[in-house]
């Protein structure tokens, strides 16, 4: 039977990146995010994606998500946390309670519901995998970026706690590391911009697919840089 994976935060570009690229690797797709008109356009991509509407910061909903997944797909094999968004100023009085509250829950409370809830699937699958995107900047934050640098840095420290769980098992826990992510919208909205050391959506999608294939030994903890640009046929990691 083909593996199964939870992708959370789906219905953006690099969600719908990585849904597509995994169905087409013959995975059967959970697509999970908040909206669900946008959820549903999400599933009507391929046959082999499944869309899910969940409020992913409540943990009492992610666990009738988790639910529904094994009814639905089975047991998952993997997730994809893909949930996120930025929020910053020029300064570090420019770091408001609001952003933090809104970077917290969106970031690091999604992340901490979804992995507890799957947790005990993607440990127990035979290359069980979770995922988290993370930016250069948490581990080189800015005064104006202090909010956004220090959740990403407690997303990348709850995902190596993961990982430290899966130690001699066949399941890994990762950080795929990007300067950032464009895609084709973004590309067009600006065609006099380079974009230089942004990562297409299209990368990580082939990413995420061929982390199931990589030894779990080899890659659980560890930070798995992404390659700049779009062409896949060179390499998906740096």
């Amino acid at each position: 039977m083909s593996r199964a994976v939870v992708v959370a935060g789906a219905t953006s570009a690099a969600g719908i990146a990585v849904c597509t690229a995994l169905a087409r690797a013959g995975m059967r797709v959970a697509a999970v995010g908040s909206d669900a008109g946008r959820i549903a356009r999400v599933a009507g991509v391929h046959a082999d994606v499944t869309g899910y509407a969940c409020d992913l910061t409540d943990p009492a909903a992610v666990a009738a998500l988790a639910e529904d997944v094994h009814r639905d797909l089975g047991p998952a094999d993997g997730l994809i946390h893909l949930v996120g968004g930025w929020r910053g100023g020029k300064t570090l009085a420019d770091q408001t309670d609001e952003d933090w509250d809104f970077l917290h829950s969106r970031v690091m409370t999604t992340l901490r519901n979804t992995t507890r809830a799957f947790n005990d699937d993607v440990a127990a699958s035979d290359a069980g995998r979770v995922a988290i995107v993370s930016a250069e900047s948490a581990s080189a934050p800015t005064a104006g970026g202090a909010n956004y640098a220090a959740v990403k840095a407690a997303a990348e420290t709850w995902t190596r706690a993961i990982a430290q769980g899966y130690d001699g098992g066949r399941a890994a826990a990762v950080v795929l590391v990007v300067k950032a992510l464009v895609d084709a919208a973004m590309r067009a909205d600006r065609p006099d911009r380079k974009f230089p050391g942004f990562t297409d959506v299209e990368v990580l999608g082939e990413a995420a697919v061929q982390l199931f294939a990589l030894d779990a030994a080899e890659i659980n903890g560890r930070h798995l840089r992404l390659a700049a640009g779009s062409d896949t046929e060179t390499g998906v990691f740096a």
